[in-house]
């Protein structure tokens, strides 16, 4: 009986160690390079394309700050963090983290980065997010305005230093593998009516131009099948001196 107890103790224990070791390889390692093929309706920046639209784009003014200082995801979930480090640091504020760990250092920041690791990251949760280190920052979920409201602002916000865009979206309405996420918009092409998404999944997807209108549907999804809660965007104004309230696109 006692060699049964402890065979059963020990089978017991590998299990854990291999569920842990699957847990430690989805959430917790740094994602390893796997680049997806890209749907027809997307064009790669490195394309010839891609680099035509980003020339002749007259709304890239966040561009050059947003590349020299994006960091790719480090995590699964991580898009959020990824988003958080680039933009903090393209708008040059004093605290902005340097790395990963350092997102969540300021004491007012309620998300840990192992709840990060499972859950991601809420709409809402960037912005609190982005306000500890600084930043001032507006919340627009997609079912609060409309598609005509947000091509206004993107122009106007890509065309602009000073202030950033971030897009929080459902994958699938892009043609990608099914997936909240988040990213920076870099540019706005107006001839094509295209973003160009600063895409921090780099292991996986290059930067991208995609069509706004599927991007606006990508921000209409809910966040899951048991609420109506649409994801959305936020624009980053940098660093903040007093309390601004959320308020509708122009």
């Amino acid at each position: 009986m006692k060699r049964e107890v402890l065979i059963g103790m020990a089978v017991a224990g590998l299990l854990a160690l291999a569920a842990a070791g699957a847990v430690w390889n989805e959430y917790l390692r740094k994602p390893p390079p796997e680049s997806l093929a890209l749907p027809a309706g997307l064009i790669p920046l490195n394309s010839p394309q891609g680099r035509r639209l980003l020339a002749e784009s007259a709304s890239r003014a966040d561009y050059d700050e947003l590349i020299a200082s994006f960091v790719p995801q480090t995590r699964k979930a991580y898009c959020g963090v990824a988003s958080a480090i680039t933009v903090l640091n393209a708008a040059g504020i004093e605290r902005a983290p340097g790395n990963p760990r350092a997102v969540f250092a300021p004491t007012d920041v309620s998300l840990n980065p192992l709840k990060a690791s499972f859950t991601g990251m809420s709409l809402r949760g960037m912005a609190d997010l982005l306000r500890a280190h600084g930043a001032r920052v507006e919340v627009f979920p997609a079912s609060t305005t409309d598609v005509a409201s947000f091509r206004r602002l993107a122009r106007a916000n890509l065309g602009q230093e000073d202030d950033y865009l971030l897009v929080n979206y459902q994958r699938t309405h892009l043609g990608q593998a099914r997936m909240g996420h988040i990213s920076p918009l870099a540019a706005y092409h107006a001839p094509s009516d295209r973003l160009l998404i600063l895409d921090v999944a780099a292991h996986k997807y290059p930067p991208v131009w995609a069509d706004l209108d599927q991007v606006w549907q990508a921000m209409r999804a809910p966040l899951n099948a048991r609420t109506t809660t649409t994801r959305g965007f936020i624009v980053v104004h940098g660093v903040d001196t007093g309390a601004v309230a959320s308020t509708a696109p122009p």
